[in-house]
């Protein structure tokens, strides 16, 4: 028990450095915001919450320079500082994203606050607003400043803890990424860079469509996060012709594929098939349901609608029009599951794991009915193959899903919601999607959830962007070591 104890405290110490320091970057992100919403708020004399701003701009700034003046240490860190630091930003981060919320004139509590900050934080959109239309402009430009920090924080994080997702795919970014720790700030400078031009991009093609800039800037935050804040009630309301569907639906692609791949397109001179072996596969995934949704349902709708909820499922961002066909409910939260690149902002269990499962499934079904063949589990396109030990890890992930899915639907059921739409919250909770029209849940009111219910929706939104699989990985340290 006591050597327990030490190795916690010993394990504590440890984190405290790294944990400041990656967390302090982060919270001068934020001061960074804050000064943006200022700013913003006195250009357009909008005064009523601009305090607020100013207080999440000091106890950012204050807690940035506080988590940046630590003492260096050579220390390892491993990957067990690595999980309980990007978990405790989950939970940390997103106090500071609530207090211009609750310190705005619309007197919300602070449970309500920190839940619009979690679901900004973690890119889900799950909000408290009833009636967007009478929120102050800045405080609308926050929610989606909440999910750019937030889709960036994932990003970072994904890198941080790649070793425990997958060692293949680590394998292939080796032309873009350096896994050594020194180079960390190298790495982080260019990931933020293109995250930041990406945004722009998406900008500029909205604005050129004819979207006013407050729209353009705020939908191009919430694409780029795959998160689902939009700035008015309903989307049809902006966007409201065929082009501006297809567009729309085209910019949502870019949190489909891997964040690298424009990088790998266009500053990569010696080009490699590997670097873009994930996205050929979800490149030819799309497709084929593109020709699978044109050909079975294009009789009832127009097609630029269906061609949106279905880019906005694959991608994990869920919002969708009002004449979204909602008898396709089912399909979208199938897609919404699958959802897109490994390296991206979007969730989901991701198409390459699941494609690896089959390949290996298949390959062990022939190999009965012709045992003296061999069956390589192959990479698509590669001739890199999956190891026993990545199929292992993304069955385990199915499975976690599978026991997290129930054991939300259940905590939903308990709480009065009915057992429909709690199994579609779960789902869209655990994806960290949105829910609206297309799933047949866009007037569905957070507001009115019951106390515990909004922590247990807190909880899953957090746990569906860093795996349950990261805190077994904790337990198991500290619970099962032999």
């Amino acid at each position: 028990m006591l050597k327990i104890c030490f190795e916690l405290a010993q394990f504590n110490f440890l984190m405290s450095h790294f944990s400041l320091i990656y967390l302090g970057l982060f919270s001068l992100t934020i001061t960074v915001l804050s000064f943006f919403n200022i700013i913003y708020s006195y250009y357009f004399n909008l005064y009523l919450n601009q305090n607020s701003y100013i207080y999440s701009l000091i106890l950012s700034l204050i807690l940035g320079l506080i988590f940046l003046i630590k003492k260096k240490d050579n220390y390892k860190i491993t990957i067990y500082h690595k999980i309980l630091t990007v978990i405790s930003g989950y939970f940390i981060l997103p106090l500071i994203i609530s207090i211009p919320f609750y310190f705005s004139i619309y007197n919300i509590s602070f449970l309500d606050s920190y839940f619009e900050a979690i679901s900004g934080f973690t890119s889900t959109g799950f909000t408290i607003f009833y009636n967007i239309k009478h929120l102050d402009e800045s405080l609308i430009l926050w929610r989606s400043s909440s999910q750019w920090i937030g889709g960036l924080y994932f990003l970072f994080s994904i890198i941080l803890l790649i070793d425990i997702f997958d060692n293949n795919l680590k394998k292939s970014l080796t032309n873009f990424l350096s896994f050594n720790t020194s180079e960390t700030l190298k790495q982080s400078s260019k990931i933020l860079i293109l995250y930041t031009l990406l945004t722009f991009f998406i900008f500029v093609i909205l604005k050129i469509f004819d979207l006013r800039s407050l729209d353009s800037f705020n939908l191009a935050m919430t694409l780029i996060s795959s998160g689902g804040f939009i700035p008015v009630n309903n989307l049809s309301s902006i966007i409201n012709t065929n082009t501006k569907e297809i567009v729309f639906s085209l910019t949502m692609l870019v949190s489909f594929f891997s964040i690298f791949l424009s990088y790998n397109l266009f500053f990569i001179k010696n080009k490699n098939i590997s670097f873009f072996q994930e996205d050929i596969l979800l490149l030819i995934y799309f497709i084929t349901l593109l020709i699978f949704f044109y050909l079975l349902f294009n009789f009832d709708y127009n097609f630029s609608v269906i061609l949106l909820s279905l880019v906005s499922s694959i991608s994990n961002i869920g919002i969708s029009l009002d004449q979204s066909p909602k008898n396709l409910s089912f399909i979208f939260l199938i897609l919404i599951i699958i959802g897109g690149s490994f390296f991206s902002t979007s969730s989901g269990i991701r198409l390459i794991k699941l494609y690896a499962l089959f390949k290996f499934a298949i390959n062990n079904l022939i190999s009965h009915v012709k045992p003296k063949n061999i069956f390589l589990n192959k990479h698509f396109f590669l001739n890199i193959s999956f190891e026993k030990d990545e199929i292992y890890r993304y069955f385990l992930s199915v499975v976690i899903f599978i026991i997290s899915l129930f054991i939300l639907t259940s905590f939903l059921t308990i709480s009065g919601i009915s057992l429909e739409s709690s199994f579609k919250l779960s789902i869209l909770t655990l994806m960290n999607t949105v829910n609206s029209s297309m799933h047949g849940l866009s007037d569905f009111n957070f507001q009115e959830l019951q106390f515990f219910t909004k922590y247990y929706l807190i909880f899953f939104m957090i746990i569906g962007r860093v795996e349950l699989l990261t805190l077994l990985i904790i337990c198991k340290k500290f619970l099962f070591k032999s």
